[in-house]
Order: structure tokens, then sequence, then C-alpha cells
């Protein structure tokens, strides 16, 4: 199989999962759910037929059509669409086994909707990892936005249409009136959408236009959670688990840090930004949206609130290195996308968890149950673990980079802001651990069986499908702390604007 044809199949692949799970529908749940697993796991495969070429140093490509001119339907799979394929695909695995568990265990409607939904997801972010080209990036941002629009408001109540709004109003807000503004000023300035190393603007725009342009982009991508328009991202937790999952650590929220990402990398080009500090600014708004989230996170009871507000700052790590201009500070943002993905996902299934198992969603409630679920809170322990940054977990390593990229670039004080956002995760991360394993389990009235014995005695963990997830993903956190160089040596490529700026 060459990579192109891989790279055709992995798009086609989900889409063509989508339409088997439509036609076999709710006649059959075990088998809709059966080509459900059978599509995620042959997707993965396909897509790491691709990784032996990019790590070569080829660039596989793929051109579908020329829509109008100057604009063409293209992909390409560099360094770093192939470390966010790799993300969303692998992940879409065990978010995929999770959701069959808690979906049965929470006895939720539509899920052949929900199903196909996801699929369609992910099809639309590998079309965001492989795109060539802006205009080939815009067209499936949009469509990862829609795709999406149904799981947000799957349970159909009042506040999950309020929360549909939010999510559909802000993105499509910020997509249309900022980003596709960005582009065509990109357009016109550099007579080109297709991504270059190095950058496409180098010579091309200067002066006030460079950080507006910057900002057109930065907030323009709205699934990248910058403030003010991060309120979708909490509003959405409405949303069944699996969903939030999908949101925080395999699709949406990841392709909106890597389109910022990408746009640095290969629009503006990290010499660019670095000798004319026109990213200065963007390193702020960064540093206050991971401070101003955190702070907000410890007050939150709600444990998917709280790890939501969570992953807005965490997204800000990306952007923040992103905005850096420096070489490590660029695989620091990269490698985060992957170290933040598996350890956010692995604590949003453990919330799932105590939902489906103890019916609890508030984390002053969970007092005691780490004993009683202790396969979920050890999951949990290691997932926050990463979050934090701490060996041997491998949000270490990418927190590692971007304490060096901020030193690389001399700007210490957002080496502060890093340590400080850590300290904080321990805050608002720790406490559930803690009163899980270290504090009594209250008995309550309206959770138990009907005869007197709460529940949760007799039921200790979820569904094994609920907890075999979390357990993986823990595991996850291991290994990317374990095989660092591999995942470092994949992007390293990306930042070679940047070593060659600091070596000269």
């Amino acid at each position: 199989m060459t990579p192109e044809f891989a790279m055709g199949l992995s798009l086609l692949l989900p889409a063509m999962g989508m339409l088997g799970v439509l036609v076999v529908g709710e006649r059959s749940p075990n088998a809709r759910e059966g080509v459900t697993m059978v599509t995620t796991l042959i997707t993965f495969g396909t897509v790491l037929q691709i990784l032996p070429a990019v790590r070569s140093g080829a660039t596989p490509e793929l051109e579908v059509m020329t829509v109008l001119p100057g604009l063409v339907l293209a992909f390409e799979v560099e360094p770093l669409g192939m470390l966010y394929a790799l993300v969303a695909s692998g992940l879409w695995i065990v978010t995929s086994l999770y959701a069959i568990g808690y979906m049965r265990g929470h006895h939720e409607v539509n899920q052949t909707r929900f199903f196909a939904c996801f699929a369609a997801a992910i099809s639309a972010a590998l079309g965001i990892a492989y795109a060539r080209n802006l205009f080939t990036l815009f067209l499936f941002y949009e469509i990862l936005t829609f795709s999406t629009y149904p799981l947000v408001t799957h349970a159909g109540t009042e506040k999950a249409k309020r929360a549909g709004r939010i999510y559909l109003g802000i993105l499509v807000f910020t997509s249309v009136v900022f980003l596709l503004f960005g582009i065509a000023w990109t357009s016109q300035l550099a007579g080109t959408l297709e991504f270059a190393q190095g950058g496409i603007l180098a010579g091309k725009v200067s002066g006030w236009r460079l950080p507006v342009l910057l900002g057109l982009f930065a907030f323009g991508t709205g699934k990248a959670a910058l403030m003010p328009f991060h309120r979708w991202l909490p509003a959405a937790m409405v949303a069944p688990t699996p969903v939030s999952a999908l949101l925080h650590a395999v699709a949406v929220v990841k392709a909106g840090v890597f389109t910022v990402l990408k746009v640095v990398v290969y629009v503006f080009g990290i010499d660019l930004l670095a000798e004319t500090g026109a990213s200065e600014w963007l390193m702020a708004v960064a540093a206050f949206t991971i401070l101003a989230s955190s702070l907000v996170a410890l007050t939150k009871d709600n444990l998917k609130a709280r790890l939501a507000y969570s992953t807005i700052g965490q997204l800000s790590y990306i952007v923040l290195g992103a905005a850096m201009a420096t070489s490590a500070g660029v695989i620091g943002g990269g490698m985060h996308i992957a170290m933040h993905a598996v350890g956010k996902i692995t604590l949003f299934f453990v919330a799932g968890a105590i939902m489906v198992g103890a019916h609890k969603s508030e984390i002053s409630t969970m007092d005691g149950l780490g004993r009683r679920m202790p396969w979920t809170y050890c999951a949990y322990f290691i997932g926050s673990l990463s979050i934090i940054g701490l060996p041997p977990m491998g949000g270490s390593w990418s927190k590692w980079n971007l304490l060096m990229g901020a030193a690389e670039g001399g700007h210490y004080v957002y080496m502060v802001v890093l340590l400080v956002s850590s300290l904080l995760a321990i805050g608002y991360l720790m406490p559930v651990f803690v009163r899980g394993f270290f504090f009594e389990y209250k008995e309550e009235h309206g959770h138990g069986d009907g005869h007197g014995h709460d529940s949760q005695h007799e039921q200790g963990e979820a569904p094994l499908l609920c907890v075999l997830p979390p357990v993986l993903t823990a595991g996850g956190c291991v290994l990317l702390f374990i095989f660092r160089a591999e995942l470092e040596g994949l992007i390293a490529p990306i930042a070679k604007t940047a070593a060659a700026a600091v070596g000269g």
C-alpha cells in the first residue's frame, strides 16, 4: 500500500463506517458497534502505513481537484499532520470501546446517530491533519464543527439545545468572521494558500499587519478556546462523556491548536515571528488563558466542568509554545498535542465511569469512591500526573520542552507561568484522588437499590468497557514518557527553521 493510497483510504474509511452504522441502525446494536470497532481498527492501521514514509523525510501528497483557480482540494502528510492523525485515529479506538460501555450502561437514546456522527468527525479530523493548504483545512474544519453539533445536543433537552447554540454560534462566528478573512487576506498578500516550510509571508507583510493577521488566525480558530472565545467548551459538557472525550482529546480542540501551530510554522514561519516579535501579544493572551482557566477550575465542583476549564488552560500551552517562535517551544507544543490528548481522555473516561458506576458527578459527593473503584481512580491518578507534568508520565516531556522554549527565547516570565499553572493543576486535580481514597464514603439516599442498600456497595467498578479504556490510556501516559525520543524525532523537522535562526 503506497502512502498516497493509505492517505486517501484513511479519509474514506470513517465515512464508510458511518454509512455502515446507519445501514445497520437500531436493528442490531451488536452489529452496529461491531462495524464501529472494525472501522476504527482498520483506519488506525491504514494511518500507520503512512508513518514510515514521513519518518524517512517524505511528505506524501494527494491532489483531488481544483475547485476554483487558486482553491485546490489537496492533501499532504508532514510530521505535525502525521502526529495529529495518529492521535485522532488511535484514540478513536479506545473512545469507541468506551462509548459502547457508556451508552449501554447509561441507557442513552439515539445511539446510531451518535456513532455515525462520531465517525464523520474523525473523517473531518483526518482531513484537517492532511490538509495541504488553507482552503482544504478550512473546509474540513467546518465539517468537523457541523458533524459534532448533533453530539453536543445529543440529550435533546433544553439545556443541551442551549449548549449547542453556544457551541455552533461561537465556532461558526469565529471561523467565518476571523479565520475566513485571515485566509482571504493571506491569499492576497502571499499569492498562495499552500503550506510551505519556513512560511509563505516572509517579505510580503510587515508592520502592524503581521500581528493583526496572526490575531485573525488565533481567534478565528475558536476550537483552540483562547479567551474570550472559550465559552463553547464548558457549555458543551452537557453532552455524554464520550462526546466530552471527543471534544477534549480526540478531535475538536486538538483540531484548533493543531491549526494554530500549523499556521505559525507553515504560513507565518517561525523565523518571521522571532525576528519581528509579532507573536508577543499572543504569548500574553495564552498565558492569561492558562492562569485564568486554572483558577476557575479550582472553583468547580462538577468534575466534567473542572476538567473542561483544565482543558482550556492546557490548550493554551500549545498556543504559547507556537507563539514563542523557538525550536523547543514549537516541539513542546507539538508534543503536548499527544501528551494532553492521552492524559485528558483518561480523566474524562474516569468521570464517565464514576457517573455510570456510582451515579455521581459532583466532586463533593465522591468521598471514599476510590476504595470501591480502585482501577478507575488509579487511572485518574496517572492521567492527572501527566496533565500536571510530573515524571514518569508523558506530560513531563512536553512541559520540559515548553520551559526550554521559553528560556531559549528569553521569555522567563512564561517559565514562571508554566510552573505556577502546574501547581494550580495539582490544586484542581489531586483533591479528586485524595477524597476518593482518604475520605470516608458517604451513604446517600436516592442512589440505592430500593432495599436500603447503596448500589455502590454491590456494584463497585463500572462495567468493564467503562473501566478498561481509562486503564489503557493511563498506560499510554507512561508509554509516552518512555518513547519520548521517537515522538520528538517525528515532529522535530517542523522546527528546523527555528533551530537555524537560533544557530545563526
